[in-house]
């Protein structure tokens, strides 16, 4: 990982074969001072990160120059559900508002702002994954992304994460609502900082009191974690 973020396959990463116990990794790494850290991972679980910091003494450094990133939002808020007992008040506000505030920072914090907002009828399943797929494609390893989600979240009988969009079907969670694991897998490969805000609930009378549970903690403990390196306001 490079200052906290996942280097990719694509970037020069090699697996070593498991009857090796040494190995070399050849990477790309940015012209200028970095963290540099190391995670041993199996099926069970990933270690503690081994970081070395290195300082850059190239021809840059002499003309060393701060270039503000680019802050790249995705933002979806559902008040207005197909299902008429799901209904939010303020969901939907609250991410245009987020929105707004982020873009004050344009030119001062962030060099630009590109944001794509999804509230309430567009935010359906598919427009959800294709703003997550417009993230994959747009933010660079020099760039900031934000993710922003307020509305209902739900949790299925196994334990599974789900946002609902505005075309939820509680019935059929799989095929309507948006898995965590989609979520996981776009944040987790960002190549630039990440930042999460969720804001998900339910009611216990709306999901029929004990039929019902969300529980964002694992949620937030796993995206926050060494390995995938998001922050996560939930």
């Amino acid at each position: 990982m490079i200052d906290g973020r996942p280097v990719s396959q694509a970037r020069g990463f090699k697996k070593i074969p498991k009857d090796e116990e040494t190995g070399e990794i050849t990477i790309s790494v940015p012209e200028r001072d970095f963290e540099l850290s190391l995670i041993a991972e199996n099926k069970h679980a990933a270690s503690e990160p081994s970081t070395v910091r290195l300082y850059w003494e190239g021809e840059a450094k002499k003309e060393e120059f701060v270039i503000k990133p680019k802050l790249y939002i995705l933002a979806v808020g559902v008040s207005k559900y197909e299902n008429k007992e799901l209904q939010l008040n303020f969901a939907s506000k609250d991410a245009k508002d987020f929105v707004e505030a982020m873009n004050l920072q344009k030119g001062n914090l962030y060099q630009d702002v590109i944001v794509k907002l999804i509230t309430d009828e567009e935010a359906t399943k598919d427009n959800i994954l294709d703003g997550l797929e417009w993230l994959e494609r747009q933010v660079t390893s020099k760039d900031v992304a934000m993710l922003f989600f307020a509305g209902h979240g739900i949790n299925d009988p196994s334990g599974v994460y789900f946002f609902l969009p505005a075309n939820a079907d509680l019935e059929k969670l799989k095929r309507t609502a948006v898995a965590y694991s989609d979520i996981k897998n776009t944040v987790s490969s960002l190549a630039g900082k990440v930042v999460m805000f969720v804001d998900t609930c339910h009611s216990g009378n709306v999901f029929g009191g004990k039929r019902a549970i969300t529980d964002i903690t694992g949620v937030r403990n796993e995206l926050s974690s060494a390995e995938n390196g998001v922050v996560v306001f939930a």
